[in-house]
């Protein structure tokens, strides 16, 4: 990945400072802080970004994937953050962006476990918006809906052998997904939420990335639970 982001940076003629991180290891995370302080001093942007899919309905995902996947996607944040927030605490300023995702605030079948780790962040943002807010500490979440990257490379997909219901379930949720990520919103259009959500006056606790998004928010506001339960399972089951 550091490698990756410095021909990119080469490309484009951009004069950045890339350090390696493995968020899944805590001295990674610990020299990494501490080599941007030695470097730069202070610390005015922190963007969690890191992360993978773990795919697999329920019973299909064993539940050392599952912590594995909250390992990756939720606590290594939280220890981030953890050392982060007290510089930005003594600074009397910072904003924290974590990437969410749309599902972060809706559930569907076929990655519970990606999937409650976008829920536990929503939470986690939100207490962070008062715990640190009294201390000029922004926090805030980007939620993006598909998003044309290479996002299915490092995805987990576990063999279905428990039904074949969640095997046809699971090829059918795949497909579609595929086809939405050809088709997805460019990674370029949640950059420019995250300068814009960073830049704005007053820091929204949310914002949404990408037209599907949006829509899927949009019906979700307009509906009763039971209602967006109902839609969703036409969208998903045809029925």
């Amino acid at each position: 990945k550091a490698i990756e982001l410095q021909e990119a940076a080469k490309k484009e003629n951009l004069s950045i400072d890339v350090i390696e991180l493995d968020v899944d290891k805590e001295d990674s995370i610990i020299s990494a802080v501490k080599k941007v302080m030695s470097e730069a001093g202070r610390i005015d942007v922190l963007v969690n970004n890191a992360g993978y899919g773990q795919f697999g309905c329920t019973e299909d995902v064993p539940i050392e994937d599952f912590r594995k996947q909250f390992e990756t996607n939720f606590f290594s944040i939280v220890r981030i953050i953890q050392e982060v927030a007290p510089i930005m605490r003594k600074q009397g300023s910072g904003v924290i962006v974590n990437i969410s995702s749309v599902v972060g605030r809706m559930g569907l079948p076929g990655s519970p476990a990606y999937i409650s780790t976008k829920f536990a962040l929503e939470g986690f943002s939100e207490c962070l918006r008062y715990e640190l807010g009294q201390f000029g500490v922004k926090t805030t979440m980007i939620e993006p809906g598909v998003i044309k990257t290479n996002f299915f490379k490092s995805m987990k997909i576990p063999e279905s052998k428990t039904d074949p219901k969640y095997k046809e379930l699971s090829d059918k949720i795949l497909s579609g997904l595929k086809m939405m990520v050809e088709m997805g919103t460019a990674p370029s259009e949640v950059a420019n939420v995250v300068i814009k959500a960073i830049h704005d006056k007053e820091i929204l606790p949310r914002y949404t990335a990408g037209t599907d998004a949006a829509m899927f928010m949009e019906a979700k506001k307009m509906k009763t639970d039971i209602e967006f339960e109902k839609y969703m399972g036409k969208e998903i089951f045809g029925e």
